[in-house]
């Protein structure tokens, strides 16, 4: 699943409008370690696609001969894509060549090489060498991208017949801690998101293209001639007190969001989040035994004739 999210809401893969300028060599370990937190989140996700393909509308998982993950990142989910549909060559689509050599490599761990492939390119451009597939699978990839209803409608024109495109868009921001948490203000997460919200929509207006649409997933779909919609949200619940793991990755994405949009924060939010961003305090989220990743993310699809 990818990693394009918003910094400091701990999903798996992460490019903005500026990536160029990122450091995908020390990205690269952060978003796989994050997006092999959310395999529980990921597995009923690929579960409820393989469901949806086995009914009377798909011919079966055993029918499905070539699946493309659009925005891989590492390509963990493309891993799941591929044991899910044990007969399907799967393409890891991505923009950034060093995550797509983790993919690689990591093919080769799970012993999946010979059926994971990969393909470098941007979206919305470069994808006309892709050819069909059977299913196509986007997560957190399209908000990157200024129509984002062209987008998915140019997914959809490589849908083969029956083909599904699925678009794991939206959802609820993760919760790492309790509202009040004993330094700072209560309520710190809800002004992170309010802030988030901000660089969030800055972000998308400064898109080349940038297309001022209602964010209606399932419109998008409909509007690129696909049929019988579906949407499904799938829970991450890892309660405290969390794993180490745990604890260092959301560590790391509250100090990625302090460096992304910290100048919005007042003085006082900002002294909290060093706070709990510093290994060595007793209040930081490495030693509290309140901390706890609570997530969402809401799957669209939708599928040709």
């Amino acid at each position: 699943m990818t990693t394009h999210d918003r910094p400091g809401h701990g999903h798996s893969h992460h490019h903005t409008h500026d990536s160029a300028h990122l450091d995908w060599a020390e990205l690269g370990p952060l978003l796989e370690q994050g997006a092999e937190l959310h395999t529980p989140l990921y597995e009923q996700a690929a579960a409820w696609l393989r469901e949806l393909l086995t009914g009377a509308a798909g011919s079966g998982p055993d029918g499905v001969r070539r699946v493309l993950d659009i925005g891989s990142g590492p390509g963990v989910f493309t891993g799941l894509l591929a044991r899910a549909f044990p007969d399907a060559e799967v393409v890891a689509v991505d923009a950034t060549e060093p995550l797509l050599e983790r993919t690689r490599a990591r093919a080769v761990r799970l012993g999946l090489g010979d059926r994971i492939h990969t393909h470098l390119a941007e979206l919305p451009d470069r994808l006309d060498a892709l050819g069909g597939a059977d299913l196509i699978w986007s997560s957190k990839a399209l908000h990157h991208v200024g129509d984002q209803r062209a987008a998915v409608a140019g997914l959809a024109g490589h849908l083969r017949p029956g083909g599904l495109l699925a678009v794991s868009e939206g959802g609820l921001a993760p919760r790492y801690l309790p509202r009040d948490i004993g330094i700072g203000r209560p309520g710190l997460q809800s002004r992170l998101d309010a802030v988030t919200e901000e660089w969030f929509t800055e972000m998308r207006r400064a898109l080349p293209g940038s297309a001022d649409d209602i964010e209606d997933w399932p419109a998008f779909l409909a509007d690129a001639g696909l049929h019988t919609p579906r949407s499904r949200s799938f829970l991450l619940d890892l309660p405290a007190p969390l794993s180490a793991e745990a604890r260092a990755y959301v560590r790391t994405s509250l100090t990625r969001g302090i460096d992304v949009y910290g100048d919005r924060l007042d003085e006082e939010d900002l002294t909290t989040l060093a706070r709990l961003a510093d290994p060595h305090d007793a209040a930081g989220i490495t030693r509290r035994p309140d901390a706890f990743l609570l997530s969402a993310q809401t799957v669209h699809t939708a599928r040709a004739q």
